[in-house]
């Protein structure tokens, strides 16, 4: 325990998390969080480094970490100094801490139309990301971004790294989002054929992204046998962030091992957040403060009611526009939950970033080792032992997917409804109904 700004903090190290474990259900699988970005991407928290990657990591129950930005000239030899290779191409750290080599690439280029896609990058090995920048260094600069932007297509650029290694895993980032997603309503495609071509076998895996569910994914059939994976993509270390979309593998002894579940779709499951908690779940626009669902959209032919422009067109309706599957289609096992944070922060009528939602949470860690065994295995009856029933009953509504959250839309998050309250919005604003329930919104649950 240390206290940092009067605030409390729990380190969650490895003996505490395996004492929690031979007390309490061993979870399935191992949690990995594969998409993430360092402290030299734009947008991210400047403390982001290999320490509090680790420490958050644990006290989040991830058990295997992305390095994220291995493209930047400074954090790869960061990587390259504190990290060192098992034989198996998993890095450790000095307490044994496990991660592997990714990164995340902007392609901006034309093709028909200007195309803006991320894709994420895994490899085997700092020999192999060395050829890799050696690649990006005859293309451009890789210095002044950790996601640095080429003008490359999506099919040479996949081509040109399966010449480099065909153990480099390329891994189309947050599909459906709408300025950076390969079928993302404003600069993507409308299938990955039309995006990677000829190496589209190449392509054995898709990131869900916050927005959407695996569910989602699968009502377009170019997805079936593909593992659908979730990762965070986190820009900052805090646990409402990092860890908040993860994959669950079998083994994570090897890189090779790790590859394997990739391509052949045997992966455990994930862990998703509610798809309308993500910023691009529902269309709309922020200055107008107006959102709407498909339907109500498909109405308004995608233009404002306010400003009679061009609305920004989430994820929700470009799944339901690509559709061309009708059944359901069974999906890996999925754990649809809230950060552990906004649960504190409902119960309490706070915000998830006060002292006392803190304190909550760090005793919650200090007993149980790491938030996802709280949100997904710990039994009712074991934290009604030391966390107030009624905190108790909304972590049980949470595990059963049954809390009611206001869809974020162009760029802003997703709200939690509590006791028809909208938790974190700056101005809590009374429900008078069911917020699903309004013109324009479907039922989430």
């Amino acid at each position: 325990m240390i206290e940092k700004n009067g605030v409390r903090e729990f380190f969650a190290d490895q003996k505490n998390s395996d004492e929690f474990l031979v007390s309490s259900k061993k979870k399935e699988g191992f949690f990995a969080d594969l998409h993430i970005h360092s402290r030299f991407s734009r947008a991210c928290s400047k403390d982001l480094n290999l320490d509090n990657l680790e420490k958050w990591a644990r006290i989040k129950g991830i058990d295997l970490l992305g390095t994220g930005d291995f493209t930047h000239p400074v954090w790869i030899e960061e990587l390259r100094k504190n990290l060192k290779d098992n034989g198996k191409g998993i890095l450790e750290n000095k307490t044994g801490f496990k991660f592997i080599l990714t990164g995340e690439i902007s392609l901006m280029y034309t093709q028909g139309r200007g195309r803006s896609v991320h894709l994420v990058m895994l490899a085997p090995s700092f020999e192999v990301v060395d050829k890799i920048n050696s690649y990006f260094d005859k293309k451009g600069r890789r210095d002044y971004d950790g996601r640095p932007i080429f003008k490359i297509s999506c099919e040479q650029f996949t081509k040109d790294m399966k010449e480099i290694s065909d153990k480099i895993e390329i891994i189309p980032a947050h599909i459906w989002t709408p300025f950076f997603g390969v079928l993302g309503s404003k600069s993507g495609f409308d299938s990955l054929k039309e995006a990677f071509g000829t190496q589209i076998d190449k392509i054995h895996a898709v990131e869900t992204g916050i927005s959407s569910t695996p569910e989602m994914n699968l009502k377009l059939k170019e997805l079936h046998g593909k593992a659908i994976v979730s990762f965070s993509d986190s820009h900052s270390f805090w646990p409402w962030r990092l860890g908040r979309e993860a994959t669950i593998l079998k083994n994570i002894d090897s890189y090779d091992e790790i590859i394997r579940e990739l391509r052949e779709n045997d992966i455990i499951g994930t862990i998703e957040v509610n798809p309308a908690y993500g910023m691009y779940h529902f269309d709309g626009h922020r200055d107008c403060l107006f959102s709407c669902g498909f339907e109500e959209t498909k109405k308004l032919n995608k233009i404002c009611p306010k400003c009679k422009k061009l609305l920004t067109v989430g994820v929700d309706y470009r799944v339901n526009e690509l559709s061309n599957v009708t059944e359901k289609i069974k999906t890996k096992k999925v754990y649809e939950i809230l950060p552990l944070h906004e649960l504190i922060a409902a119960h309490l009528d706070s915000s998830m970033t006060t002292k006392k939602t803190w304190e909550v949470y760090n005793k919650i860690i200090s007993i149980f080792g790491n938030e996802l065994s709280v949100l997904i295995s710990v039994s009712k009856e074991e934290l009604e032992k030391v966390i107030e029933k009624k905190l108790v009953d909304l972590i049980m509504l949470n595990r059963e997917g049954k809390i009611n959250v206001k869809p974020g839309y162009d760029g802003l998050y997703g709200v939690m409804i509590y006791e028809g309250r909208e938790i974190g919005a700056k101005e809590p604003v009374k429900i008078e109904k069911d917020v699903c329930e309004e013109k324009g919104q479907k039922k989430l649950f």
